[in-house]
């Protein structure tokens, strides 16, 4: 079995005991670390790869636990609209116009998009085509949770997307059962409930019995924004995460994405029932509000953090949104101490796996655990001097800072090349495929400054 020696590196292994192994080297046999800190030389065979890390920053891969891969060609689709805007004039008529094949281009852009900010596992949050997604996951070799957004009611749904809460159940065991556990596991497949808008309480019922029968999580959007919750109180007499206690779906399997408009009862709810959540600081500040992380994160609620789609971030990158993260929980409660370095970094990647229910293999750098891992160069302009590392790579690292990528123990990029795939013609096709998709869907956007024929 193939083996990878990475030596000399400075390892946040983020461990039981976040050791910080200065120096350090990782053995990797397979998929699986084998040893890490010093590995004696008799452990490593004549013929083993041996990469050099001195001056490098070895880090567990990050995980993105809210991404929308088929999101990705509508990059800027969506700024500076309210969310009901967003969602039926610009996004709905995107989606519902894309085919398999779009959804699959538009995939590999997503995860290429993610392997160059140092993600190596994500959680889907929900798209049409699931095959297309599946397709591009392997290929890229990223490891991913995917879904199927779900919807079987509410307004200004496109006509091809009313569909019985029996279809909406039927597709996604369907997909369940092609995708989950292939790709060696890298691929896994949960269910989705989109919003309480879209879900009626008998889909979000069986939803629950069907995750819990295949063992696996459920991917919601929850508590987004104000209308949200006045929506659910004139439906359900309930807010959201009321109604959803009430059905019964709160638990720990249960991956609730922003979160922003939680009651201190709420909260205390999430905590009792070991609800996860997913914390996405750019697309909140955009237009839903700020979630209120420091109250979670006191609760014992594991939280963790995801970017979203790009048209609603724009940006896909972890570097980004871990800074973020930090800088926005400390000027809500002005106190500089809030959300520290070494708490985001813990939500990026053992918080993050603890939400994909697969912190037993990733997560961290362990032995015996999956080798998913990145390499960060910090010499760069903008992340020199060193005084703290822990510090600079939250606060003054760039995606432009992760050199090389590794999932399940093959190397995804090194010396920022992708290997996997070919990213030219990936991107060739992404700018084709995004504006035949606007063009079928009939959007138009209104020009920002007078244009001029030159």
């Amino acid at each position: 079995m193939k083996q990878t020696v990475i030596k000399n590196g400075y390892i946040v292994s983020m461990n039981q005991s976040r050791q910080v192994f200065v120096g350090g080297d990782i053995l990797i046999e397979g998929s699986k670390i084998i040893d890490i800190g010093s590995v004696p030389d008799e452990k490593i065979k004549p013929d083993a790869e041996i990469v050099d890390a001195t001056g490098k920053l070895i880090l567990p891969g990050l995980v993105n636990t809210h991404v929308h891969l088929s999101q990705q060609l509508a990059r800027g689709l969506g700024d500076d609209v309210d969310l009901l805007t967003w969602l039926h004039e610009r996004i709905w008529p995107y989606e519902s116009n894309m085919d398999l094949e779009d959804s699959y281009i538009s995939s590999l852009a997503c995860c290429l998009e993610l392997v160059r900010s140092g993600v190596t596992a994500f959680a889907e949050a929900g798209g049409q085509e699931v095959d297309g997604m599946g397709r591009a996951v392997e290929e890229v070799g990223l490891r991913g949770i995917l879904t199927r957004s779900a919807m079987d009611c509410g307004e200004g749904l496109p006509e091809k997307w009313n569909e019985s809460t029996d279809y909406c159940l039927k597709k996604q065991e369907e997909h369940l059962k092609r995708w989950n556990g292939q790709a060696d596991d890298r691929i896994r497949v949960w269910f989705s409930l989109r919003t309480v808008f879209n879900n009626s309480d008998e889909l979000i019922k069986r939803t629950k019995s069907l995750a819990d029968k295949y063992n696996v999580g459920i991917h919601m959007h929850v508590a987004e924004i104000l209308d949200e919750i006045r929506f659910a109180k004139a439906t359900r007499g309930r807010t959201t995460v009321e109604h959803l206690d009430h059905l019964g779906v709160l638990d720990s399997n249960f991956l609730a994405a922003h979160a922003v408009w939680l009651t201190d009862r709420e909260l205390d709810s999430f905590a009792l029932h070991d609800v996860k959540v997913t914390h996405n600081p750019a697309a909140a500040m955009r237009v839903l509000g700020f979630a209120r992380i420091k109250e979670m994160l006191d609760r014992g609620v594991t939280v963790s953090i995801g970017t979203d789609g790009a048209p609603s971030n724009n940006r896909m990158d972890m570097m980004d949104e871990m800074h973020l993260t930090a800088l926005i929980h400390k000027g809500r409660h002005l106190n500089s101490k809030v959300l520290p370095a070494e708490k985001i970094l813990e939500m990026a990647t053992i918080d993050g796996a603890r939400c994909l229910l697969w912190d037993d293999e990733i997560g961290s750098l362990e032995k015996g655990k999956k080798a998913d891992l990145i390499i960060i160069d910090p010499v760069s302009a903008g992340s020199l001097p060193i005084h703290d590392p822990i510090s600079n790579l939250v606060y003054s690292m760039h995606s432009n800072n992760v050199e090389a990528s590794m999932c399940d123990g093959q190397w995804l990029m090194r010396d920022r090349k992708i290997l996997t795939v070919d990213e030219g013609e990936v991107l060739k096709l992404a700018r084709e495929r995004a504006s035949d998709i606007v063009k079928r869907a009939g959007i138009t956007l209104p020009h920002r400054f007078p244009i001029v024929e030159a």
